[in-house]
């Protein structure tokens, strides 16, 4: 069975839902958009099996309640270091999809001692070839939508399940694998403003992003002793 918790961090609580042992080595995953933690619901029963399986909603979205939730990957990767930190986390690989993929390389690049691995899925990194590349594919047209003040809001608020569905069905590989219950968690966990601005302001970001990955490859040189990042698509 799933145990939930909030965690207290810096301005607010996160949202933690687990399974397994504290014992055992950690797996800890993060979402992206227009999703939550329940969507490693039954990743984490199975990992869970082996491993101390974690997921937490984001900053900002469903019930994690953070004063002014940070946008750039580099502050929400600072939050997740936090609730690391808080948690004790052990022998932690650390996996994102989507917006949460783009997190991960600013936690390994500043706190590489955490990790025993990163994972990233199914994202192009700000700042990071092929970014430039993947920003131009017109089938994710809704990065440079999502980026303009206000008007994504205007056109959204009220229509969060009507427009996510959008997505789940136009570029995914299996729509039906995003089950109706799911599809009812991530409305509800952007349906107020502030979440709703939150998932937009991951977007907004993107250009601190770029600045913030770059400035971190010029400092930044991976030892013998960085954790592998393993990437790859669903």
């Amino acid at each position: 069975m799933l145990t939930h918790q909030q965690v207290a961090v810096s301005n607010g609580s996160l949202h933690v839902v687990s399974f397994g042992s504290s014992d055992a080595p950690t797996i800890l995953y993060l979402h992206g958009w227009p999703e939550s933690c329940v969507a490693f619901a039954t990743v984490l029963s199975l990992a869970g099996r082996q491993m101390y399986a974690l997921a937490v909603d984001l900053p900002g979205i469903g019930d994690s309640t953070v004063l002014n939730a940070p946008s750039t990957k580099l502050a929400i990767a600072e939050c997740v270091h936090d609730l690391v930190q808080r948690l004790n986390l052990q022998r932690l690989t650390l996996v994102g999809q989507d917006v949460g993929g783009m997190v991960v390389f600013p936690y390994l690049s500043r706190y590489p001692d955490d990790l025993e691995r990163a994972v990233i899925i199914d994202v192009v990194i700000p700042g990071i070839s092929p970014w430039e590349e993947g920003i131009r594919n017109p089938f994710i047209w809704h990065f440079a939508f999502h980026t303009i003040p206000q008007l994504p809001e205007l056109l959204v608020t009220g229509k969060e399940r009507a427009y996510f569905d959008y997505f789940y069905s136009a570029i995914t590989a299996r729509p039906e694998a995003i089950t109706e219950e799911a599809r009812y968690h991530y409305a509800k966990a952007y349906g107020t403003p502030t979440a709703l601005s939150t998932g937009f302001n991951w977007y907004r970001a993107f250009n601190q992003d770029v600045r913030d990955n770059r400035e971190a490859l010029t400092s930044w040189t991976p030892s013998g002793d960085t954790p592998p990042v393993l990437a790859g698509t669903p």
